[in-house]
């Protein structure tokens, strides 16, 4: 029933696309691919699928909000020059590596105003004395002048910009920049929305404690970054990710979006003849890990289906396919069915076979009269039974299991109460039954067999 119960989730969930995705910032635009904080970067960034692009701003020497993460401008510019000592008119003629000239804040929003797709992670760059300290009231002059409120979120290390910035625009989202845990607390809660921490530090239990705060978590990663971080950070229930591969987190946000993903809890086994692979995620299947054998016992925290496949989270960064793994409670009665054969019921002409007992979709093939198959994998899915071959996965409604009398699998079945003895049997060979008829017993117990396999003597008590 329980898997009964999820199932029936997950087919509602399919209706409607699961919100499990994250936000997708570009750090400095896309840095990778154009140099950083150029409309060029910010571009690259929302053509390559960014949600949102980060840029960092500094004050001039005449209270003009300049875009640039360095407060010196040698590494940008080729030019010694400090933003906060050097008016915004000698600024604008500095060249980037582009051959673009340095931007304000009114330009850049001026630029992007009639785009309204693209958004903007600010990140004010202050003093740990608080300067500059109009920095947060000529960023709302500028914000209010373009109408970019629903635009636009901030992010710092200062806690005061932060406090500064809800006094002036409440209804912008601000996001607290966390280089160590020791910095996050509940003083900080009361200015900020959110917390952006490093991808060093973050684990899953740091996020459920911030998500009970009403935080939302963006997680951001060293200048090194490479493309493989997301196959760990994707399995993340991040808000968003700040990152120099907008393009990379693109494909990740969408598979993850595009989803369904469920909690459950459950302790789960693999019932097959062979192992099988388990991944680092499921929205990526090259990153492989180690084999799954049958029978050891797994506790089970997700059910997800990505790309049309039923995966389940057996560790933090572990997931297996979902075919073939069963609740621990239901061995005893699928056990008996491994390795034997099957075949199609008398009465019927043939049988489909399906992809999976998840959503199954005929493959197009079916299973003949005269035609038997090794049962290799079992499912039990919504309260039906379903056999694997290595032509697909059958309904037990539309065939029988051939046991071998003298195997343990028959035994074991025998064994079971009625009520969890799922498929039609049928005894490889003619064997020779010795039914002594009184009041202790009766006929019921042959309702499960096919009679022209059977020689009964009775004997009458």
């Amino acid at each position: 029933m329980q898997i009964k119960r999820m199932f029936t989730l997950f087919s509602l969930a399919i209706i409607w696309l699961c919100l499990a995705g994250f936000t997708v910032v570009g750090h400095r635009g896309d840095p990778i691919k154009q140099p950083e904080e150029t409309f060029a970067s910010f571009n690259q960034a929302f053509t390559d699928g960014a949600d949102y692009v980060e840029l960092d701003l500094h004050v001039s020497q005449d209270n003009v909000l300049v875009i640039s993460h360095d407060r010196n401008l040698q590494r940008i510019t080729g030019q010694n020059a400090i933003v906060s000592q050097t008016p915004w008119a000698t600024l604008k003629t500095f060249k980037q590596k582009n051959g673009e000239p340095m931007h304000s804040l009114d330009e850049l929003f001026a630029y992007y105003q009639n785009k309204p797709n693209t958004k903007f992670l600010i990140e004010t760059k202050k003093t740990k004395k608080g300067n500059p300290q109009n920095m947060e009231a000529l960023i709302a002059q500028s914000v209010q002048k373009y109408h970019m409120e629903s635009r636009i979120m901030f992010h710092s290390f200062s806690l005061l910009s932060l406090q500064n910035l809800q006094k002036l625009l409440p209804s912008v989202p601000r996001i607290f920049i966390a280089g160590t845990l020791k910095k996050i607390n509940f003083d900080v809660f009361q200015y900020s929305t959110g917390v952006n921490i490093s991808s060093t530090l973050v684990n899953e239990q740091i996020i459920k404690q911030l998500h009970a705060a009403n935080q939302k978590v963006y997680v951001w990663d060293q200048m090194n970054e490479s493309a493989d971080q997301w196959n760990w950070l994707v399995n993340l229930p991040i808000d968003g990710v700040v990152t120099n591969y907008p393009a990379t987190g693109k494909q990740y946000q969408e598979a993850k979006v595009k989803a369904t993903d469920k909690k459950v809890s459950f302790s789960g086994t693999l019932l097959s003849l062979k192992n099988e692979t388990s991944y680092e995620n499921p929205y990526n299947l090259t990153v492989k890990k180690a084999t799954i054998q049958p029978l050891v016992s797994y506790n089970v925290d997700h059910f997800i289906i990505s790309d049309g496949q039923p995966y389940y989270q057996i560790e933090p960064n572990r997931f297996i396919s979902a075919l073939g793994f069963n609740n621990v409670d239901d061995i005893n009665k699928l056990t008996p069915y491994l390795g034997q054969q099957l075949a199609l019921k008398n009465n019927l002409t043939r049988a489909q076979f399906y992809d999976s007992p998840f959503a199954p979709k005929s493959t197009g093939n079916y299973l003949l009269p005269n035609e038997t198959l090794t049962i290799t994998s079992v499912q039990y899915n919504n309260d039906e039974l379903w056999l694997q071959t290595k032509n697909g996965w059958l309904k037990t409604t539309d065939i029988r299991v051939n046991f071998d009398p003298q195997s343990l699998n028959w035994r074991a079945y025998q064994k079971l109460p009625a009520a969890q003895k799922l498929a039609t049997p049928e005894i490889k060979s003619p064997i020779i039954l010795h039914l002594s008829i009184n009041k202790q017993n009766n006929w019921q117990m042959l309702a499960d067999f096919h009679y022209n396999q059977i020689i009964i003597k009775t004997i009458l008590g």
